[in-house]
């Protein structure tokens, strides 16, 4: 199971834990959980792992930086199928895979024992220049990723304008606003769904979603000056 292939698991693990969110923090999910459609209509798996695989792995790339997200990305699938078939009630799956996304993200920073947030110093050296051959890895990367929506900083990544400074710059931002950013502008949730998966108001989720994304910018603009 890889973040590329879109494909399901292979690794078993049918047991339902206590939590649909598998993992640290999970303020949240149960909001989320509006609708009932029964176990017995739940499509395969690996349908899940198709239509929202790809959104998953931004959000992984946003809280854990690229290095990193694959593994938290197969540890987001492989808790969401542990929990699958008692899972009918939640109607809005994308959401709920963001959410043990962001539960997997704590728990892999908690296990490395380090901040979220890098230090200043490297971000502004990864804001600083990218090596050509990485980031032309990662800018045929995100063009891979399907990068949907209207807004500026998304388009720099599908068009293939250095990948890895967006990643960079995501890095660099207050832990509230990188979420905010990374679960509305990347991950596609309404302002709502993002204010229960950080268990604020929806108010103070916009704003933090536009805070984070005027400093992105901001970031975007030095680090391409530089590069």
């Amino acid at each position: 199971m890889t973040a590329g292939t879109g494909t399901g698991p292979k690794a078993g693990g049918s047991g339902a834990g206590s939590s649909g969110t598998g993992g640290s923090g999970s303020s949240g999910a149960g909001s989320l959980a509006t609708g009932s459609i029964g176990a017995g209509s739940l499509p395969p798996f690996e349908e899940l792992v198709g239509l929202h695989g790809a959104v998953v792995l931004r959000v992984c790339r946003a809280l854990v930086g690229p290095v990193d997200a694959d593994d938290v990305w197969q540890e987001t699938f492989l808790a969401a199928l542990r929990v699958y078939p008692s899972t009918g009630d939640v109607s809005n799956r994308q959401a709920w895979l963001v959410t043990i996304a962001r539960n997997k993200a704590i728990d892999h920073h908690r296990k490395a024992q380090r901040l979220p947030v890098p230090d200043g110093g490297a971000a502004a050296s990864a804001l600083s220049g990218v090596p050509d051959g990485g980031a032309r890895a990662d800018a045929r990367d995100a063009r891979g990723m399907g990068l949907g929506g209207g807004d500026d900083v998304v388009r720099a990544v599908e068009a293939g304008e250095t990948a890895a400074l967006v990643w960079a710059a995501l890095a660099a931002l207050p832990p509230r606003q990188r979420e905010a950013v990374a679960y509305h502008h990347l991950g596609g949730l309404r302002h709502a769904e993002v204010a229960a998966i950080l268990g604020n108001s929806e108010a103070a989720a916009g704003r933090a979603a536009s805070d984070g994304m005027k400093a992105l910018r901001a970031l975007l603009s030095q680090g391409r000056a530089d590069f």
